[in-house]
């Protein structure tokens, strides 16, 4: 199995939960899923994104291909044994085009959104 490296904002409360899970899933398994925090400078640096960038969707590098939004979350299912029928249900027409619509459109932007709001209340303090 290739390794897998995700790239995720760990200020955010529903993607550090979520990437969490996974990075337990992977541990248990001893996968080769390594897990950034964007919020790391030094992690970051090796990703070729600004900050703002992997603030916006979620970042995933396998096979030396950078992947971004729903086909990066299809990566991370694939490289994760029990999420393998996630991935395949995703992919499939018609699933694929609706989960990236919402994602791009709906769930990315309001997580986004909190994440500048976030910011902007952290360097008011």
């Amino acid at each position: 199995m290739s390794k897998t490296d995700v790239l995720y904002n760990a200020a955010c409360p529903i993607c550090s939960r979520e990437i969490e899970h996974y990075a337990r899933v992977s541990a248990k398994g001893a996968l080769p899923v390594h897990y950034d925090d964007l919020n790391d400078s030094e992690a970051l640096q090796g990703w070729g994104v600004t900050a703002d960038d992997a603030a916006r969707q979620l970042h995933v590098r396998k096979d030396g291909h950078l992947l971004t939004g729903v086909p990066a979350f299809v990566a991370l299912w694939e490289s994760l044994p029990r999420y393998r029928w996630l991935a395949r249900l995703v992919q499939l027409p018609g699933v694929f085009q609706t989960a990236t619509w919402i994602y791009d459109r709906l769930l990315a932007p309001r997580l986004y959104r909190q994440h500048i709001r976030r910011m902007s209340r952290r360097n008011q303090d």
